[in-house]
């Protein structure tokens, strides 16, 4: 049986992917590699410290869920070559394809190409283009990691662990947010700071081992409304706390009160779902169905058209925000379902063997 509170909670995430990056993209706080402020209006930053915390965070957790479902009835062999179609050929192969293109605009933004003498060849640029173009795959880069590592432990347990998990109670479940507070101090490659190995390996393994029990997300069910409260007071501590402070990286990412709040919020999120949730309409199916191209495609659609946006027109800063959401939202479908009708290039891109209906 489909759980569709699952599938929501990642339809919600990603909705909510699309909003952060149209506002960090005019953002004040975090400028580099961004057009940075077009208002003297600077409010809608809170945006950004109410989400980053823990959307990531809850986009492992389901991940890990999701792959104990599937291996439920599919062998090891079968999980690492589907995640390896879906998430490491989109994240490699896909930037020579499309991702150059991503890395195009994320130069011309920054002011790379200033840097960058008349004399260097084409060949030279693009693969430095290629690799510029990463942006939000990194996400897909380490899930494949993690779903490696999972396959690799799963061999050494043999089970064991989803028995501990099952009788995971409130009580552990909070106490779990130390054991992420540790992780997430461990394994963040230098420089570029998204790829936080530590604490997202670690959500992704929770996942798996403890929240895809049903007894488990039965409790954050029942307790949904404190654990709720809980979380939004912890987020407007954390927002009052550190608004104007580069919220992505440490010290500020990795707070105990950042930590403390994403982790909340997670559990608040699953138990909320999965008490009102857990069910699908015409809308929730159409997201379904379409949220894995959104959020590949959202970012190149939102930076080519602020890009332009800036260069190119006199339009007051306001509107930027309300053009960018809509070819955030809409340019993003509209590069998925072009991409998704183009044999080969769609492989290469989204992993996707062939044109379904439901894709």
């Amino acid at each position: 049986m489909r759980k569709h509170y699952i599938d929501n909670i990642r339809i919600g995430t990603v909705l909510l992917v699309v909003l952060y990056h149209v506002i960090y993209m005019f953002n004040h706080i975090i400028t580099a590699g961004v057009i940075g402020p077009v208002t003297s209006v600077h409010g809608q930053d809170v945006i950004q410290y109410l989400l980053y915390p823990w959307f990531m965070v809850i986009l492992f957790i389901i991940s890990g869920m999701s792959a104990k479902y599937y291996l439920e009835h599919h062998s090891d062999k079968e999980f690492i070559r589907a995640r390896t179609r879906k998430l490491f050929v989109p994240s490699t192969i896909g930037l020579f394809v499309i991702g150059w293109l991503q890395g195009y605009f994320n130069m011309a933004i920054s002011g790379a190409f200033s840097n960058i003498p008349d004399s260097v060849p084409g060949f030279v640029l693009y693969p430095i283009m290629v690799v510029s173009g990463v942006g939000v795959l990194w996400t897909l880069q380490v899930l494949w990691v993690v779903s490696l590592v999972l396959v690799l432990l799963r061999k050494i347990e043999k089970g064991r662990l989803l028995k501990v998990g099952a009788k995971a109670n409130m009580v552990v479940l909070l106490l779990l947010g130390i054991v992420v507070w540790g992780a997430a101090q461990i394994l963040n490659t230098p420089v570029i700071c998204v790829y936080r190995f530590g604490i997202y390996g670690c959500a992704f393994l929770l996942g798996y081992y403890v929240f895809s029990e049903e007894a488990v997300t039965d409790r954050l069910k029942k307790y949904c409304i404190p654990l709720s409260a809980i979380a939004v007071a912890l987020g407007i501590a954390y927002t009052y706390i550190y608004y104007g402070e580069n919220y992505a990286e440490a010290p500020v990412v990795n707070c105990p009160l950042a930590i403390a709040y994403a982790w909340l919020m997670c559990l608040a999120i699953i138990g909320c779902m999965k008490r009102w949730g857990d069910k699908s309409n015409a809308f929730t199916a159409f997201c379904n169905k379409k949220s894995f191209g959104l959020y590949v495609f959202h970012y190149l659609a939102l930076s080519a058209t602020a890009y332009e946006l800036t260069q190119h027109t006199t339009l007051p800063g306001w509107s930027f925000y309300l053009i960018g959401l809509v070819a955030a939202y809409a340019g993003g479908l509209l590069c998925y379902e072009i991409i998704v009708r183009i044999p080969i290039v769609r492989w290469c891109v989204l992993g996707v063997k062939k044109e379904k209906k439901n894709v």
